[in-house]
């Protein structure tokens, strides 16, 4: 009986840290439905500067549900974070979820490896795989304005996502600068900063 019970326990406790380090998928709420049908086509940009921000950007971020992919909702935010991220006032190369104040993982990406350097946006993204050595590199962050730093980061890279028309988990290897961008926005989505990576910053 006390072998059994050990069993148990052990199989539970798996599970529960498992669990833990996963991503939770639920529908949006009306907050978050609210966010992005209240939200201007340019949306405001949290900064770590503001303390209610910074909590929001710490935080980890949830998967969409399928039934999400499918929704006005989705395609409404997936447009104002293109519009955002692209309008002269940004003028950034990629965006995340947390940055316009929804926890949950979506990046828009700017693809320097495809023909065009068109945007491109990724739900449920995960880095799947990173190689080869770590560049050294600068990088500045829509969130943390006024800085820059040096991000030791990885140039080859696997990245996973859902397409929110076949509903998939596509992957893709990435190279170069592009891959430099979806690991910085990518950590957004699970509360990391360029600024936790950096070996120097400064100010601009």
């Amino acid at each position: 009986m006390k072998s059994l019970f050990k069993t148990i326990f052990a199989a539970v406790l798996a599970i529960f840290l498992f669990s833990c380090g996963q991503s939770q998928t639920a529908s949006l709420n009306k907050a978050e439905k609210a966010l992005i049908s209240g939200s201007d086509s340019l949306m405001r940009v949290l900064t770590i500067f503001d303390k209610a921000d910074s909590l929001l950007l710490r935080s980890k971020s949830n998967d969409f549900s399928e039934k999400d992919l499918r929704s006005e909702a989705f395609k409404s935010l997936a447009a104002k974070m293109l519009y955002t991220v692209k309008d002269p006032s940004q003028d950034g190369v990629g965006i995340a979820g947390p940055q316009v104040g929804l926890n949950r993982r979506i990046v828009c990406v700017q693809r320097f490896d495809k023909p065009g350097e068109p945007f491109g946006v990724y739900p449920n993204a995960r880095l799947d795989s990173l190689w080869g050595e770590k560049a050294p590199g600068r990088e500045g962050c829509l969130s943390i304005p006024g800085w820059a730093g040096r991000v030791p980061r990885f140039t080859n890279i696997i990245v996973s996502y859902t397409d929110p028309n076949t509903m998939k988990t596509v992957r893709e290897t990435v190279d170069g600068f592009t891959a430099v961008i979806f690991q910085h926005e990518i950590d957004h989505l699970d509360g990391i900063l360029y600024t936790d990576r950096a070996d120097s910053l400064w100010v601009m």
